[in-house]
């Protein structure tokens, strides 16, 4: 008997041993700097590229030198659906560990920098930060870039940030630009759009940026389709007109970013709806303080040229997956609108082959 426990305790120790010392091998090559010879080059990870390529290219280049440890790593963290396609440099010496990181957050070339239509300061501060060659530290450092609001002040001097004034577009860069250089740019391509905006209604000086650009970025955050833009703002301005809150989620959302409260998982939350702040469109009326993200020249143009509509309110279209709204003239038509919409999100969660509209545009409420 005392055989027979010797044997399988014997058996036990084969098995335990070599994957404990596979385990503390596998981490040490893991966390181990591996030297090569691409730091000051760029590695191209092209859109669409798989794991395997990823780490194929990887391992090519000597970045990474074991690629099938990299890759089980990968695998057995769920790592894989995390990896962004980018232009990177890594540099030299870094550990495998230190490459998926990299992989995860994304870097983008600083050549060629493109800023989404809707964004806010905190997103483009993120995508400075992924550049290497800004040289940013931190989010915080990066955010404090648009608290100088010199190149704006003659046009806006109540703004206390670039919120609104960063133009969305694709830029490119001298390799040596500067993280203020690289602002001023968007700022001073703002400046040009807006000379252009005015110009096409005959240069009225009576406009006051602020506030156009405020609504611009309301319409913005709300407007998927192009045509819909000036509905849009015909209905911001109906419901300033007569007084009633505009009601604007992405508003809302603002106002939980500024708190530092926004859980950043698209759900409005109650406590998000009753938030006290100038920005919360649901508690208070009329427009926020500032503008809440970065407009593009359409909702620029549709700020300054609304249709002239009798809408005040608006919901989305749920037949259609391209973010199109229905627009309604009385609080009837409009709670019929969303009682559609949330029979239709019924159906949709009971039945997953119901196409899911690609948008979430919130709704004025009455």
């Amino acid at each position: 008997m005392k055989t027979s426990h010797t044997i399988k305790l014997a058996v036990l120790l084969l098995i335990i041993l070599p994957a404990a010392i596979f385990f503390i091998w596998a981490n040490q090559e893991l966390q181990t700097p591996v030297s090569h010879a691409q730091g000051d080059r760029y590695i191209v990870i092209p859109r669409g590229s798989t794991q395997p390529e990823i780490i194929s290219r990887l391992s090519e280049t000597g970045v990474i030198r074991r690629g099938w440890l990299f890759s089980l790593y990968i695998r057995l963290t769920g790592a894989a659906p995390r990896l962004k396609a980018g232009e990177y440099r890594f540099p030299s010496p870094i550990s495998p560990i230190e490459v998926l990181r990299k992989l995860e957050v994304g870097e983008q070339r600083l050549k060629r920098l493109t800023i989404v239509e809707g964004w806010t300061r905190w997103d483009i501060a993120e995508l400075l930060l992924r550049i290497p060659e800004l040289n940013l530290r931190d989010k915080k450092e990066a955010l404090a870039l648009f608290d100088d609001t010199s190149e704006i002040r003659d046009l806006d001097p109540r703004a206390k940030n670039l919120e609104g004034y960063l133009f969305p577009d694709t830029y490119s860069f001298p390799p040596d630009t500067s993280p203020q250089e690289a602002v001023a740019m968007m700022v001073g391509r703002f400046r040009q759009v807006w000379k252009e905006a005015l110009a096409d209604l005959g240069g009225n000086p009576a406009v006051n940026l602020r506030e156009i650009i405020t609504i611009a970025s309301l319409i913005e955050t709300e407007a998927k389709l192009k045509e819909e833009r000036p509905v849009i703002a015909s209905v911001i301005y109906n419901r300033l007109k007569i007084g009633i809150p505009l009601g604007i989620d992405s508003s809302v959302i603002y106002a939980s970013k500024l708190a530092g409260k926004w859980k950043d998982d698209g759900k409005v939350y109650l406590s998000d709806l009753e938030r006290d702040s100038p920005y919360n469109t649901r508690k208070v009326r009329g427009l926020p303080p500032g503008p809440i993200a970065s407009p593009g020249a359409h909702s620029i143009q549709s700020a300054l040229a609304p249709a002239q509509t009798d809408y005040l309110y608006y919901v989305r279209e749920p037949m259609r997956n391209d973010g199109a709204h229905n627009f309604y003239r009385d609080a009837a038509q409009f709670q019929r609108g969303v009682q559609a919409l949330r029979e239709w999100e019924a159906a949709r969660d009971a039945n997953t082959s119901i196409p899911q509209p690609q948008t979430n545009a919130p709704t004025p409420s009455p």
